[in-house]
């Protein structure tokens, strides 16, 4: 039984001590303890296994009972000290919560307190206030009460007034009077319900009816449109009758404006009739001359009378200048016929001067009230008519030395007034540009003629080709033309310009240019091989004489000259015309012509160059190498070589000094042409010995280090080639060397001797394998089984159509090249 109470006691006392998850954590985290003991779920039988593992550990269970006794002990003390420490926590507890209620009570009682205070305050301060802000309503009421009386008072007094001086005409009280009534008047814009007032405001916008007719009628008076005389001065009525109409509808204003100048300029319409002689072109000057004479009266007579801002003189100058486009514009017209260049030049001339003077003087402010309206214009000022007279001649010097050595010159504002007149000369510049066109054409003609009477620039020792002069005049006559025309407009004359430029530009290029240079014959005559390796008879070899490699040379310079000057031309036209017409200004076209001018005079040096030599390349192919017994000094086929090029290259290179770009691209070409061309000669060298290859191996380094030297041979001051230059010949005239020394290898073993092939060439075509056993001599059914072994040990190339093309396309042979070069000769030799 006493087992059984035990056993129920203890699943009583579990089922009290099973905490929810959330509670065990929370004491875990209070508590951290590492004991079993401590554990949500200790498991008894565990932890006893766990203190006793075997049989032998049971020897000391009396030491751990005796622990787990004093362990329970500790913990019954500690329990016991906590809830004797806890009995009286609850009495406590409550006492301080009533305190705190107390205090509470307390503290609300004083806060209602403060508060009815308060409200007690503020309601004694509105009965203090009450009577105050009384006072300050009526003491605003009354002030604005007054006031407004005062105003109505004003009103009706000055309308009053108004009304006696209108009809007494004394304006500059009406002037004073009227701007104040119109300023007491907006006082009451929100009375007018009231009909008292209404009926005032009705009063004043009659008398501003009255006074605006009053005055248009004194005008008229004074300045009669069918009058024969205008009064001798200013009328001070109607100077204070204009202070007035600043005041009233604006419509005034602008009809005393309008009556003004139109009976101002009656005279100019009368004077100036399409049936009247002054009213042609050659007497331009004399419309110009009346109105400056007209803006001096004016100035004398009316200058005080009208207000300052209304910029009287301004617009009879601007309707002046409308009337006298539109006269001009029919006159033309009419009389279209009658229209040559000098006049039309000389009318236009007088046209912007003028405004140009319409500039310096007035602002232009009236311009935006006119019908014309300001042509849309670049950013930067292009108007040639802010310019001093030097500007054309420093503009020139510019294109001529280019930009850089220039100092720009600051750009001028713009003429406001430009083209209110000239405008009207647009359609007739056709005329101009005609006139230019055959001009352009007799100075084309001029320059073909001189060329021939002349002759041929004359060699100078000094470094620079002589550039032709006619280029310079050509292109300052350009200059002269654009800026003119630009004066004259910037629209489509400016285009049509362009086009004549490009026409003349393209008959320079060929007719000056590419007209005169030299032509190329077709053979080398009677020369023999032995007299082209005679050195004291090589100066006879070259095609071209000192004469026509200087006319070569300064046909190149000219052309290099005339391209940086067309792209400069090109630049500056843009600058001059529109902005929407930019886009149609393009020199492209001319400027490749001159491109191919050039191109073609390169190709000229260098086939002359290329076909002295070939003698001597012929000499070298011929000779029997086989039969040479020993290796001395290079060969006289090279010292011919080198003779031409000390010949001809110093003369190129000092013709070219100022265009070294070019001479560059001379040695370039001559290079790509002259070493596949040795190299397919050094191939019909068969068969050779191994002296004869040993020779021929010195005689191309000779040639490479004269190659190499090219560029500055013969020239006190030596210069290293350029790199790209430099890398043309080195790869060239290796291979030739690679070549001459697979030939002097032996070919026996033949796997040897392939493989030496193909690591010294890199080339895999069966072609040039086949000569190199050609330059060796070997037999055929030798070379059958040489062939096949190269062959068969090739590298395997990769598969797919791009791998043998790119294969075959990677190193191009002798014979490919030499063939591409003869055609290009034979199209040369057919062009020229």
């Amino acid at each position: 039984m006493m087992e059984e109470e035990e056993l129920e006691f203890v699943e009583e006392l579990e089922a009290v001590l099973q905490l929810t998850p959330d509670v065990q954590l929370a004491i875990e985290q209070v508590f951290p303890s590492q004991d079993p003991l401590d554990r949500a779920d200790f498991n008894a039988v565990e932890y006893i296994n766990t203190l006793f593992p075997t049989e032998q550990s049971l020897a000391n269970i009396d030491e751990v009972v005796n622990k787990i006794r004093l362990k329970i002990r500790r913990l019954d003390d500690n329990i016991r000290t906590v809830v004797r420490g806890q009995t009286n926590v609850g009495q406590d507890g409550r006492q301080a919560l009533e305190e705190a209620q107390k205090a509470i009570q307390q503290l609300f009682g004083k806060i209602k307190d403060i508060k009815d205070k308060a409200e007690k305050s503020e309601q004694m301060v509105k009965e203090i206030t009450r009577d105050i802000k009384q006072l300050d309503h009526a003491k605003r009421h009354l002030t604005t009460s007054i006031t407004t009386l005062n105003h109505l008072h004003m009103l009706a007094g000055g309308v009053d007034s108004l009304e006696a001086m209108t009809r007494r005409r004394q304006y500059g009280e009406v002037a004073n009077l009227l701007q104040g009534v119109m300023n007491v008047l907006e006082h009451f814009h929100r009375y007018m319900g009231i009909p008292q007032i209404r009926q005032l405001s009705e009063r004043v916008k009659a008398a501003q009816t009255e006074l605006g007719q009053q005055i248009l009628a004194d005008f008229e008076e004074a300045f009669p449109s069918q009058g024969t005389k205008r009064p001798g001065g200013p009328s001070n009525v109607l100077r204070d009758a204009c202070l007035v109409a600043n005041i009233l509808d604006p419509r005034i204003k602008q009809e005393i404006i309008k009556k003004f100048i139109k009976q101002h300029l009656s005279e100019y319409l009368v004077l100036f009739q399409e049936n009247q002689d002054v009213a042609w072109l050659d007497k331009i000057d004399r419309r110009y001359a009346w109105i400056k004479r007209q803006l001096v009266d004016y100035e004398e007579k009316y200058g005080r009378m009208f207000p300052r801002e209304w910029y009287m003189a301004e617009r009879i100058a601007v309707e002046f200048c409308h009337i006298t486009r539109t006269e001009l514009a029919k006159i033309m017209r009419t009389r279209a016929k009658e229209i040559e260049v000098k006049l039309l030049l000389f009318a236009i001339q007088r046209t912007t001067n003028f405004e140009g003077f319409l500039a310096k003087r007035f602002s232009g402010c009236t311009l935006t009230d006119g019908t014309l309206k300001k042509p849309e214009s670049p950013p930067a000022s292009t108007n040639p008519f802010l310019e001093d007279e030097a500007a054309p001649e420093m503009e020139e010097l510019a294109m001529e030395k280019g930009d850089s050595e220039q100092p720009k010159k600051p750009k001028a504002p713009d003429n406001p007034f430009h083209g209110i007149v000239s405008k009207c000369f647009e359609p007739h510049l056709y005329v101009y540009i005609e006139s230019q066109d055959k001009n352009l054409g007799e100075l084309i003609d001029r320059f073909v003629a001189d060329f021939k009477a002349q002759g041929p620039p004359k060699p100078s020792m000094d470094e620079g080709g002589a550039v032709l002069p006619s280029c310079a005049d050509l292109f300052v006559y350009y200059k002269k033309c654009m800026v003119q025309c630009s004066q004259l407009s910037t629209g489509e004359p400016m285009i049509a310009l362009t086009t004549i430029f490009q026409k003349y530009l393209q008959e320079y290029a060929w007719k000056i240019l590419s007209g005169n240079l030299p032509k190329t014959t077709s053979s080398s005559g009677g020369l023999t091989i032995s007299s082209l390796l005679k050195e004291k008879e090589g100066s006879e070899v070259a095609k071209f004489t000192l004469e026509e490699l200087c006319l070569i040379c300064s046909i190149l310079s000219t052309a290099e000259y005339c391209l940086a000057t067309t792209q400069q031309l090109e630049e500056k036209l843009k600058e001059k015309v529109n902005v929407s017409l930019i886009e149609r200004i393009n020199l492209s076209g001319e400027m490749d012509t001159f491109s191919t001018v050039i191109s073609s005079s390169i190709q000229l040096l260098v086939q002359d160059l290329d076909a002295a030599c070939d003698p001597a390349l012929t000499a070298m192919s011929k000779m029997q190498w086989q039969n040479v017994e020993h290796v001395g000094d290079q060969s006289p086929y090279v010292t011919s070589v080198i003779l031409h090029i000390k010949q001809n290259v110093p003369i190129i290179r000092d013709n070219l000094a100022s265009t070294r770009k070019y001479f560059t691209q001379f040695c370039i070409k001559f290079a790509n042409s002259f070493i596949p061309k040795f190299i397919t000669h050094l191939f019909k060298c068969k068969p050779i010995s191994m002296v004869g290859a040993e020779q021929l191996l010195l005689d191309t380094h000779s040639l490479k280090m004269v190659l190499l030297d090219l560029p500055s041979i013969g020239s006190q001051v030596v210069r290293k080639a350029p790199a790209s230059y430099t890398k043309i010949v080195v790869k060239g005239m290796t291979r030739a060397e690679m070549i001459l020394k697979v030939v002097m290898a032996p070919h026996e073993p033949l796997v040897v001797f392939v493989d030496n092939y193909i690591k010294l060439l890199t080339d895999c075509n069966t072609e040039t394998f086949q000569k190199i056993l050609d330059m060796k001599g070997l037999k055929r059914s030798e070379q059958s089984s040489t062939l096949e072994l190269f062959r068969q040990r090739l590298p395997t190339p990769p598969s797919g159509p791009e791998g043998s093309s790119s294969l075959a396309l990677l190193a191009p042979t002798p014979e490919q090249e030499s063939s591409r070069i003869r055609k290009l000769e034979k199209l040369i030799k057919k062009r020229l």
